[in-house]
């Protein structure tokens, strides 16, 4: 045998790069559905987004001095400080896709043991507003995203080529989507507890 066909035998063969270049990123291949891979990418992308999102949301608080603070419990701070206007509880759960109340309560009980909030009741409702303390905490957490997080944004306010308020309005849709498909689920359960017969 001559070292030449030797040589030949020794280099690796050409990888397929039009099957990687097709290749979907999904953490659930059972979901990937054949046609429809584009939205399990997409939802894996969101589940490793949120779980970015949330550690970064606490880790500003933490270090503007509030550890203690969950990202709900910081979502709601903001929330309530927006505008400098009072809040109402059902304004909040609206505005923060809440479903139930107790999230909100456990929060808003820590957010004023910590003298965050203030409370005033009218009638039946109960408003919220931010105290001096609470907005100051507000202010240095905006003053750390500059810092920290602006500073990374293209300063053609783009990611992958698409204006960050257009994947602001596509994620407003999916939402609508997600939001729908949940109401559909529930009226599409059906009882596999252990005890059903």
């Amino acid at each position: 045998m001559s070292s030449r066909s030797s040589r030949k035998k020794d280099i690796p063969p050409v990888p397929d790069t039009t099957a990687i270049e097709r290749a979907f990123i999904v953490s659930s291949s059972h979901l990937a559905t054949p046609g429809n891979e584009d939205l399990s990418e997409l939802e894996f992308a969101l589940t490793v987004m949120n779980n970015a999102f949330q550690r970064w949301v606490q880790r500003c608080m933490a270090a503007v001095g509030l550890p203690e603070l969950s990202v709900l419990d910081t979502l709601i701070l903001h929330s309530i400080n927006h505008r400098h206007r009072e809040r109402s509880i059902p304004d909040l759960m609206f505005t923060l896709n809440l479903t139930e109340r107790h999230p909100l309560n456990y929060s808003m009980k820590k957010l004023d043991e910590l003298g965050l909030i203030e409370r005033r009741k009218q009638g039946k409702e109960v408003f919220l507003h931010t105290t001096e303390r609470g907005r100051q905490y507000c202010q240095d957490y905006a003053r750390l995203r500059r810092v920290c997080l602006l500073e990374l944004a293209p300063s053609d306010r783009k990611v992958g080529g698409v204006p960050i308020s257009d994947v602001a309005k596509a994620l407003r849709v999916l939402t609508g989507f997600y939001e729908q498909a949940s109401r559909s689920a529930v009226s599409l359960q059906t009882d596999r507890s252990p005890t059903s017969g």
